[in-house]
C-alpha cells in the first residue's frame, strides 16, 4: 500500500488480487492432491475388500461341498435300504 493510511490505489488493489489468486492456486492445487490421495486408497480398500469377499465365498462353497457331500451318500444309503 502507499503511504496514506487507510487508501489503496487501484495497483495496491491489482497486486493484492493477484497475492489472493496466487494462494488460492497453491492451496487448491494441495487439497487436490489431498482427494486423489484419498481417491486411491479407497480404491485400495476396495480391491482388497472384493478379494476379500471372493475368497470367502469360495471357502463357503467348499465348506458347503464337504458338509454336503456326506450327506448326499447317507440319503443314497437310507433309499437304497
Amino acid at each position: 500500500m502507499n503511504g496514506r493510511k487507510g487508501s489503496a490505489t487501484k495497483e495496491d488493489l491489482q497486486n493484492f488480487k493477484e497475492e489472493m489468486l496466487h494462494q488460492f492456486h497453491v492451496i487448491s492445487e494441495g487439497v487436490i492432491d489431498q482427494v486423489k490421495q484419498v481417491a486411491e486408497g479407497v480404491a485400495n480398500v476396495n480391491e482388497k475388500l472384493d478379494r476379500g469377499f471372493n475368497e470367502l465365498k469360495a471357502e463357503i462353497q467348499e465348506t458347503r461341498q464337504e458338509v454336503l457331500e456326506p450327506l448326499n451318500s447317507l440319503m443314497l444309503n437310507w433309499i437304497n435300504v
